[in-house]
């Protein structure tokens, strides 16, 4: 029913394993940020105020790219997709990361960049409170990622959810993943599917 489908969620909620997951089980197409790629990352975890422009610019581009590749991709053949972002992330991180003068210039750009996106047909938001957030983190072991506080999580949280407030044009869904195990549990990821197979009357509903 879904052919454009996005997993979100804070850093360290699982997007990408979710993502790949769904994409062997629809064997469809997937889409992956190169956020390791970004050579602001390091530098902004340690040192934000002075990287956050730099960074958030470099995302939205490399985001803009992937997502116009893909839109001509689901032109060209139709077929389902799964991404592990949306391209709004742009603007929710945006908003928490720069200072109010490059946040106007930012978002200047990022509504001249956004009509041209293509939107999820449904987006699923793998909620988690910080503490589970940062656990995971924790597990990863990113060395970049050392640094990142509960505060900051719970920050990037409640934007998200004042984003999907003002968004209109794909359907959200808000699972509440803070028990979820969809890797090591079945019944847990074919929840997810099932929630995936589900046709929304409302734009925003929670699970």
């Amino acid at each position: 029913m879904y052919n454009f489908i996005t997993i979100e969620g804070c850093i360290g909620a699982g997007k990408t394993t979710l993502s790949k997951m769904l994409a062997d089980h629809y064997a469809c197409n997937s889409v992956f940020e190169n956020f390791e790629d970004n050579p602001y990352l390091q530098n902004f975890y340690k040192d934000p105020e002075k990287h956050a422009f730099s960074l958030e610019l470099f995302f939205m581009a490399e985001r803009y790219q992937q997502q116009k590749k893909l839109i001509e991709e689901i032109n060209l053949f139709g077929d389902k997709v799964v991404s592990d972002y949306a391209f709004f992330k742009s603007l929710v991180f945006a908003n928490i990361t720069l200072k109010d003068d490059e946040l106007q210039l930012y978002k200047m750009l990022f509504h001249i960049i956004y009509p041209n996106i293509k939107s999820p047909d449904i987006i699923l938001y793998l909620h988690k409170p910080a503490e589970v957030l940062l656990s995971n983190i924790q597990k990863r072991g990113r060395s970049y990622e050392s640094d990142i506080s509960k505060e900051y999580l719970d920050s990037l949280n409640e934007t998200y959810m004042d984003f999907f407030k003002q968004q209109h044009k794909s359907k959200v869904v808000i699972v509440d993943s803070a028990q979820l195990d969809f890797v090591e549990r079945k019944e847990d990821f074919h929840y997810l599917i099932e929630i995936l197979s589900t046709s929304f009357d409302k734009k925003i509903n929670y699970m």
